[in-house]
């Protein structure tokens, strides 16, 4: 059985002494790797629920509507040859009596991932579906005040299927747990100019590109130390395996995408830890630098949130002033949600790095995994004065560069005045 605590203390020692040669590794995602590797895919991690602290809202403040925008949940990868060619590689060197144990389960779960891609990209999963039944039922009972009687709830979604079926999936916990709520459900195109506005985001981000390539390539990557583990004679091996760069690439691409469909045999187990972080790396400053606050990029690709910024405000405002709806929900993805969380100042994600800070701050398998998810819950006193309070994967979450009135609640007019304090 891995000792996993003694692998984290000598990966630590052995960043601290090359790390004058290298990029250091972060402390934080190492621990959390080694304790779940499932999170080394960052935006493929399947939704992880934490335990919820409500902190008490100020006294006489009821919630009364949430806000909401919901990544889909848990969904198939895009293409099948990497899964294809793990097969392939497997299959021949299992004819030839060469797979060790660990080799032989691992053609086993790539088969199950391209049965379970069955050649459709980005198709939600079962696990996916899940997912968002159980994060509303967890909505629901955590704020039942807005949800009591017979409650009118405005929903859209993005126009891509996972998207509308994770919709789905989330209203119908709803109608569950209260019959009587009544549903106005739409998709389209005019919705995703604030369900999906991305539009150019690669040639803003390209920015960052240089510096994100000279980082990684500065860091080990042992593409040999997956053969031993998979083939009984690692230099018979390479008989099937060409490239073990492209073979260690394509076990990644399975690994990152089975528990999606609730394959919880851990295929990273096949892959040395210098192999893995690199790959985790690589992904976590990209969908930073991408979509997030970055030094780089980030003055020019979040201010494409503001659609979605003022279709919060708009509808919240027409909730305050009319009682109509009870929430407001939207689903939509990933690169968007980011944005818009850092557009907002949510805390641990909206935050300003470079390329060379991302990864000891900033952890996408925690900020962005399927069914990601962004609650503003709205409170109002006895006089009518609002404040909201914002939720990020169901977690209270501060605004960067702002105070609350306490704890976790803001005035409701002192955030819409203050919406552009990313820029700080």
């Amino acid at each position: 059985m891995i000792n996993r605590n003694l692998i984290l203390t000598a990966l630590l020692a052995l960043c601290a002494v090359a790390g004058f040669a290298q990029p250091h590794r972060s402390e934080a995602a190492v621990r959390a790797l080694l304790a779940e590797p499932s999170r080394a895919g960052n935006n493929t991690n399947s939704y992880e629920f934490h335990p919820i602290q409500d902190t008490r809202p100020p006294r006489g403040y009821k919630p009364f509507y949430i806000s909401h925008y919901g990544r889909h949940g848990s969904r198939s990868n895009w293409g099948g040859t990497a899964y294809e060619n793990v097969i392939r590689t497997l299959e021949a060197a299992q004819a030839d009596g060469q797979l060790t144990p660990g080799g032989d389960s691992l053609l086993v779960a790539a088969r199950r991932v391209l049965a379970g891609w069955d050649g459709m990209d980005g198709r939600l999963s079962q696990r996916g579906v899940r997912e968002h039944g159980i994060i509303a039922e967890r909505m629901y009972r955590r704020y039942p005040q807005v949800f009591r009687g017979e409650k009118r709830i405005r929903s859209v979604s993005s126009t891509v299927q996972r998207c509308i079926i994770s919709m789905n999936a989330f209203t119908n916990s709803l109608v569950r747990m209260n019959p009587k709520l009544r549903f106005h459900l739409d998709t389209g195109e005019k919705f995703m100019s604030y369900l999906d506005n991305t539009s150019g985001w690669q040639r803003i981000t390209a920015a960052a590109g240089p510096k994100t390539r000279a980082y990684i390539g500065a860091m080990p990557d042992d593409t040999l130390g997956i053969l031993p583990r998979v083939f009984r004679d690692p230099q018979a091996a390479r008989k099937y395996v060409q490239s073990p760069r492209r073979f260690t690439d394509d076990v990644w691409n399975t690994a990152i995408i089975a528990e999606d469909f609730d394959i919880e045999d851990d295929l990273f187990r096949f892959l040395p830890f210098d192999a893995l972080y690199r790959r985790w790396a690589q992904s976590n400053i990209g969908l930073y630098t991408g979509h997030c606050n970055s030094v780089e990029a980030g003055a020019e690709r979040v201010p494409m949130a503001r659609t979605a910024v003022e279709d919060i405000v708009a509808k919240a405002d027409e909730a305050i002033a009319t009682g109509e709806y009870a929430a407001d929900l939207r689903f939509g993805h990933d690169f968007p949600l980011m944005a818009l969380a850092s557009y907002l100042g949510i805390e641990g994600v909206g935050e300003r790095y470079s390329v060379e800070e991302v990864c000891d701050n900033w952890l996408g398998f925690w900020n962005i995994p399927m069914a990601s998810n962004l609650q503003l819950i709205f409170y109002r006193n006895g006089a009518g004065h609002v404040l909201v309070k914002f939720l990020y994967q169901e977690q209270e979450r501060k605004l960067r560069g702002l105070e609350p009135v306490e704890g976790p609640y803001y005035d409701w007019e002192t955030v819409k005045a203050n919406l552009e304090g990313y820029k700080r």
